[in-house]
């Protein structure tokens, strides 16, 4: 056999090997692909098409029942032609009885049929126990070449998810432990002049630290206002994170949402709940017509009861406790207003000092 015989059987053979090096390779990362397709959707429990014109959504949710403790994931994915433009919902807006843990924007990419996917994810949480639904969604979408900008609707229908209470079967077994008996506390000797001195030592360094802070730079005070039943709706979801009935703390339950309901009246209707007796404050009650009859007795009703929790050595019953918790969500949820806001204060470093939002 030739040289020139001997190096062209050598580059048939070279390129035989450099193919087969490639299909093993293609079939390998088309499986692999596969693979993480099906592990993808195999993490939603739930996934519902929709369909209009060029527009296909999913809204995809990991469970269908979960625990008060836990949280849900929502998913909405949209894909639409590439010459039109579709605009996500406004999820915050709709939500009722979940609040948003966390979201993120996955962005947008091609489908192999050259249409733009958007994905947006949300972690939800539940505020109550029972059935309630994920809200229906509205997509809107138009055609990017459209002098007019003519635009459509595609809606999904609304989810049942199913919380399960944070109370236990051993809820029934509580037991309140006694009042304890007061105590005098002992009077400790007064040394009122050794706190007058250190006073004026304190309020000195302070000027002093004040006058040599302010040549290195300016304090910018940002006001900053939330609406009063966001506020409570914080305390509420702190109290489901701590988990105070499976723990035993029932005292500190009542004492917390009595608390919660109290602040918000006072946030909201500017009724000066939280520093009254609840004898104090259900005369004052009586006077005010801010508040609708079937709401003033029964927020009496609540007040009474916990005091009775907290003070009277009450026990009450699972059932009492969930009502107990409701009544306080249902009653923020009925009189919530974005028009009556908190200001919230915070300070953050910079030059000169603004003001954010209004009252």
């Amino acid at each position: 056999m030739t040289v020139i015989a001997r190096q062209q059987k050598s580059k048939v053979t070279f390129l035989a090997y450099a193919l087969s090096a490639c299909v093993v390779f293609l079939a390998c990362a088309g499986c692999e692909e596969g693979t993480d397709t099906k592990a993808e959707k195999a993490e939603f429990e739930i996934d519902k098409v929709y369909e209009r014109g060029p527009l296909t959504v999913h809204v995809r949710l990991d469970k269908s029942k979960m625990t008060i403790a836990e949280t849900v994931l929502l998913e909405l994915e949209a894909t639409i032609e590439g010459n039109y433009e579709v605009q996500m919902p406004k999820v915050d807006r709709l939500l009722e009885s979940f609040g948003i843990v966390d979201w993120d924007n996955l962005g947008s990419k091609l489908d192999p049929n050259n249409n733009v996917v958007s994905t947006y994810r949300y972690r939800l949480e539940p505020f109550l126990s029972g059935t309630y639904a994920v809200p229906g969604f509205t997509f809107e979408f138009y055609d990017a070449n459209d002098v007019e900008g003519k635009k459509y609707e595609l809606a999904t229908e609304p989810i049942d998810v199913e919380v399960t209470s944070l109370l236990g079967e051993q809820r029934g077994e509580l037991v309140i432990a006694d009042i304890e008996d007061v105590v005098e506390m002992p009077k400790e000797a007064s040394y009122w002049w050794i706190w007058a001195s250190c006073g004026a030592g304190v309020v000195g360094g302070g000027i002093v630290g004040l006058h040599y802070l302010r040549r290195r730079r300016l304090d910018k005070l940002v006001r900053i206002f939330k609406p009063a039943h966001e506020i409570a709706y914080e305390r509420l979801r702190a109290m489901v994170k701590d988990d105070l009935i499976n723990a035993g703390k029932l005292k500190e339950f009542y004492e917390r949402i009595s608390d919660s309901l109290r602040h918000y009246i006072e946030h909201r209707f500017e009724l000066r709940a939280p520093e009254r007796t609840t004898e104090e404050f259900l005369i004052e009650l009586q006077w005010t017509d801010v508040l609708s009859g079937s709401d003033k007795e029964s927020i009496g009703e609540f007040l009474k009861h916990c005091d009775l929790v907290k003070f009277a050595k009450y026990n009450p019953t699972s059932e009492q406790i969930q009502r107990t918790f409701d009544l306080v969500k249902d009653f923020i949820e009925k009189t919530k207003s974005d028009e009556w806001k908190i200001d919230v204060t915070g300070k953050v470093e910079t030059e000169e000092a603004v003001e954010v939002g209004s009252a």
